[in-house]
């Protein structure tokens, strides 16, 4: 709960704490100083009877306000007690929640790590060999590239498509505005660099250039 509403509560339950004390003393002097005033009905009965059934009558309702008094001072204890529970069960619940994301990055970070490996090993063959055959070592290299798109498409992640799209601010950033009379406005004419997206989520927009005849 909110710190606002607990003091909001605290405020509303000692006014009417308050209140009832107020009656309560109030209450109280009528009984020490006895009733004043008599009821038109009673005004026939001995002065004595009428004091006594005064503080009588007084006394019943101090010890009633009191009770009252007593009930909604434990009320609030109650309130205040389970305010501090929940806020104890949340405190745990945030301390374990962060947790259990650390240990799951840390697992999806290893893994990722131990499926690149094997194209790390491809580079390091690679440039351990001969490069009297230029040919042959561009499609070597070209092989552990595809190797590593696939590890990468693997995991979720995909490059945003460019060619012929329309520019999108959700997908793309554009760095320059060109003419190109043979495209329409807003149509992506290159990219400059290529974006990713993982499992629909922006991870890098694509740096592109967009048409602007206008």
């Amino acid at each position: 709960m909110p710190s606002f509403m607990k003091d909001e509560m605290s405020k509303k339950d000692e006014q009417k704490l308050k209140e009832m004390q107020k009656e309560i003393d109030e209450a109280e002097a009528a009984e020490n100083a006895g009733t004043a005033d008599a009821d038109a009905e009673t005004a026939d009965a001995p002065e004595g009877a009428e004091s006594a059934d005064g503080a009588a009558e007084a006394a019943e309702s101090a010890e009633d306000l009191q009770k009252k008094v007593e009930t909604l001072a434990a009320a609030l204890q109650e309130k205040d007690n389970r305010l501090k529970r929940l806020q104890a069960d949340f405190e745990n619940f945030r301390r374990r929640t962060s947790k259990e994301r650390e240990e799951i990055g840390n697992v999806v970070t290893q893994e990722l790590l131990k499926n690149l490996l094997p194209i790390v090993d491809n580079f390091d063959r690679a440039m351990a060999t001969e490069q009297q055959d230029g040919e042959a070592f561009k499609k070597g290299v070209e092989m552990i590239y595809t190797q590593l798109g696939e590890t990468l498409k693997n995991v979720g992640l995909e490059p945003i498509e460019t060619e012929g799209q329309k520019f999108d601010p959700n997908f793309h950033q554009a760095v320059m505005r060109v003419e190109n009379p043979d495209l329409d406005d807003d149509t992506i004419a290159q990219e400059l660099q290529k974006g990713y997206i993982v499992k629909g989520k922006v991870i890098r927009p694509s740096m592109v250039q967009v048409v602007s005849n206008s």
